[in-house]
């Protein structure tokens, strides 16, 4: 079955961030296709590579990234989502030397949710 799952809960502060990543990691261990995960609302604050999580508690921003690496799996984060919340990929939004985004995250536009939801057998929204 083909998945894509929706995150819209920030990284620290609720569980949606949390238990979608728990999710994801489940689909893939149970051989399911996760085409993407897109971070929508205060989802985006996932892709913030300046957060800091204290050592005995698990780097969230770390295990998105890790999953990309191990499984290919797209990241894709709303550009106006982004922009409003203040995560930047370059300093065209601020005045940074270098953005906020992390280099594992995508920038996108809801055209490429829908697209990610046409060819899903499945939508989950966390």
């Amino acid at each position: 079955m083909n998945y894509t799952v929706l995150v819209t809960g920030a990284a620290y502060g609720t569980q949606n961030a949390s238990t979608a990543f728990l999710f994801c990691e489940s689909l893939i261990k149970m051989h399911h296709v996760l085409n993407s995960v897109f971070f929508y609302f205060d989802g985006v604050l996932n892709a913030n590579i300046i957060n800091k999580t204290p050592t005995d508690e698990f780097n969230l921003i770390q295990g998105w990234q890790a999953l990309y690496e191990k499984h290919d799996v797209k990241l894709y984060v709303c550009t106006t989502a982004a922009e409003r919340r203040g995560v930047v990929e370059d300093n065209s939004i601020a005045n940074f030397k270098k953005g906020n985004l992390s280099p594992f995250f995508r920038l996108s536009g809801l055209l490429e949710l829908g697209h990610a939801i046409y060819i899903s057998d499945r939508i989950i929204q966390f």
